[in-house]
């Protein structure tokens, strides 16, 4: 392997399934997280450290060729996956949030292997079957689209409420777009009301007056998620006119600089990381 090219193509033994397990053949769909690139091209995102080979990919569909003995739901179905499974039944799984356990498994997640492969076995409650008027295509995006879901909810995003949105997961909830054209097409496509190309240059404040100008009012809702600096700081100043109406959700820098004042001005209920 190349210092300069860290990714390469190996053979690895087929796993087999244990009793609440299913082998999916030829996984048929995995999507390129942001947090695969960072942990591809920097070894690392966060605290989450690659410190051996290690499969990417956790937006993943497939279908089922084995399952193991206890598996009754499931057969040769097309299934999307959740990449987050619990291991064990702990205090923060009884709340409600076993995402949030500290020993649950997560696909590439160091040192779990991931879903960018032929072969992949996973726990069968962990996996949806696909309906028929979804392709393995979309059934490999339902990860992605349930973070933005998840968004949406927990900032209380209504029908009629202005968003100001940053961050390419959020194309499924856009009002705004960063600063690529073709994710600025997208989000035009997928019924953006206004589209603000940005610059690495552009001051914070100076983008929340843009943006307060373009919908002629602060927008009742911030939704954040490319975890950027100065995207998280324009989400904040332009998010004062509504008591708690923001949303984090990006996986950026282990140490970022905001407006804390600001913050604490908009009562912004919370701050998290998906990825």
């Amino acid at each position: 392997v190349d210092k300069d090219n860290l990714s390469v193509v190996g053979q690895r033994p087929i796993p087999e399934p244990g009793p609440n397990v299913v082998k999916i053949l030829k996984m048929h769909s995995v999507g390129i997280c942001g947090s695969d690139v960072h942990m591809w091209q920097n070894g690392r995102i966060g605290d989450f450290v690659v410190k051996q080979p290690m499969v990417l990919g956790h937006e993943a569909s497939g279908r089922v060729v084995k399952v193991g003995s206890a598996v009754t739901h499931l057969k040769a179905d097309r299934v999307a996956v959740e990449p987050g499974v619990p291991q064990e039944i702990d205090e923060i799984f009884k709340s409600g949030h076993y995402n949030l356990s500290p020993s649950v498994f997560f696909s590439s997640c160091p040192p779990d292997d991931g879903t960018l492969c032929r072969y992949y076995k996973h726990n069968a409650n962990f996996c949806y079957k696909l309906p028929d008027n979804l392709t393995c295509d979309e059934g490999g995006l339902i990860k992605p689209l349930s973070v933005g879901i998840h968004a949406c909810r927990r900032a209380e995003v209504t029908l009629g409420s202005s968003a100001f949105v940053c961050g390419p997961i959020s194309v499924m909830i856009s009002d705004f777009m960063n600063l690529y054209s073709d994710r600025l097409a997208k989000a035009k496509e997928m019924g953006a009301d206004f589209l603000l190309p940005v610059k690495k240059e552009d001051e914070p404040k100076e983008m929340a007056k843009k943006v307060e100008g373009m919908l002629g009012c602060m927008p009742q809702i911030s939704i954040e998620c490319t975890g950027v600096q100065s995207s998280i700081q324009t989400a904040i100043y332009v998010s004062l006119i509504m008591s708690g109406g923001a949303e984090f959700g990006g996986f950026g820098a282990e140490m970022t600089t905001i407006p804390l004042l600001n913050a604490a001005l908009s009562a912004i209920k919370q701050m998290i990381s998906h990825t």
